[in-house]
């Protein structure tokens, strides 16, 4: 089974060689909703839940990006999107991983649009988000019955097309973790061994979940190697136990860059970081030898992320953090192990 893809990487246009991929961003959505994640506004903003993106509301978006409706709705952006992604090719950048998956309006349909129009590898993510967006019949489905769903969307295609997923994830958990999500780690465990693909985790938002998702992999058979932890820069704060989390040997992803908010709607006890702390996690793992094992991304799930509404866009990283990073002495060798190599060898079928 494995044998058809083994060495190479599946983009939603098919499978291409790993050297074609360059600077990649390992934990982008290019279209999705979020409705399951509103959070109604602080008492006596309700006003600004209905209202239209304009001007005068950015910096409250900015501040309360899950409490506007419209905001939610990414979905509605493909024409700003493919722009944005010719902006992407345009300084420099090869590849993107979608990490939409089932739950929060996956369209591979638009994903292989906006590949062709752009020229950018856009790679699918296969699986299933958080429990809160679980059918009752993805609930009621065995370990086997999901390993087949995820086996299907890779080797055969996703959503009743022929677009084929090349990694899976996001595997949506929560803290605590529930019983349908545990089955579908399981299942991506189970899957992972037949296909050799590489797995992408979105962990519950405590600092124990990435761990105990590790550990549920392992106990199922999953290569941690090929497997990406992502949102660390929410996740584990305490340096010491980032850097006993990196000794379990998954790659570490900080995804977040552009996220700046006083007040952070999903984890009130979390400060939410700023692209300066991002930047010297970096330089404190790569110090501590970690740097083969280091992916980032920007995650942009929301349409106040996009340039189009005063946002930063897919091109961030490249064009601001990756200048600020070589300020800050991070080497461009390790720049571009980061950006080229570790997707490189993340994505590649084994």
């Amino acid at each position: 089974m494995m044998s058809s893809l083994s060495g190479k990487v599946q983009t939603v246009l098919g499978p291409v060689s790993p050297a074609q991929l360059g600077r990649t961003m390992t934990h982008e959505h290019l279209t999705m909703t979020f409705d399951v994640c509103y959070c109604p506004p602080p008492t006596g903003q309700e006003a600004l839940s209905n209202a239209p993106i304009v001007m005068k509301n950015l910096f409250w978006l900015k501040q309360n990006p899950y409490s506007s409706k419209e905001n939610l709705q990414l979905k509605e952006e493909i024409d700003a999107v493919k722009e944005e992604l010719l902006c992407y090719k345009a300084s420099g950048g090869g590849t993107i991983v979608e990490n939409t998956t089932t739950g929060i309006s996956r369209d591979v349909k638009a994903l292989n649009w906006l590949a062709e129009e752009t020229g950018v590898h856009i790679i699918s993510g296969a699986g299933f988000y958080v429990d809160a967006t679980h059918t009752p019949e993805t609930r009621a489905m065995s370990v086997e019955q999901l390993t087949e769903v995820l086996v299907t969307e890779i080797l055969h295609g996703a959503d009743g097309t022929d677009i084929r997923c090349g990694v899976i994830g996001e595997i949506g958990c929560s803290w605590p973790l529930t019983e349908s999500e545990r089955k579908i780690l399981q299942a991506t465990a189970h899957a992972q061994t037949q296909l050799g693909c590489p797995v992408i985790v979105h962990p519950g938002r405590h600092s124990d979940a990435p761990f105990q998702i590790i550990h549920i992999l392992q106990e199922a058979g999953a290569d941690i190697s090929k497997t990406v932890m992502s949102h660390l820069d929410r996740t584990i704060l305490d340096e010491k136990k980032l850097l006993e989390f990196a000794k379990l040997g998954c790659y570490l992803e900080y995804d977040l860059f552009g996220t700046e908010m006083l007040n952070y709607h999903f984890n009130p006890n979390v400060d939410m970081p700023c692209d300066n702390d991002r930047i010297n996690r970096l330089r404190l793992l790569i110090d501590e030898g970690y740097e083969d094992k280091i992916v980032i991304a920007q995650d942009i799930h929301t349409k106040n992320r996009l340039v189009k509404y005063g946002g930063h866009g897919y091109s961030h990283i490249l064009t601001n953090i990756v200048p600020k990073m070589l300020i800050r002495n991070i080497s461009q060798t390790t720049v571009d192990k980061i950006l080229i190599e570790n997707p490189k060898k993340w994505l590649t079928f084994k």
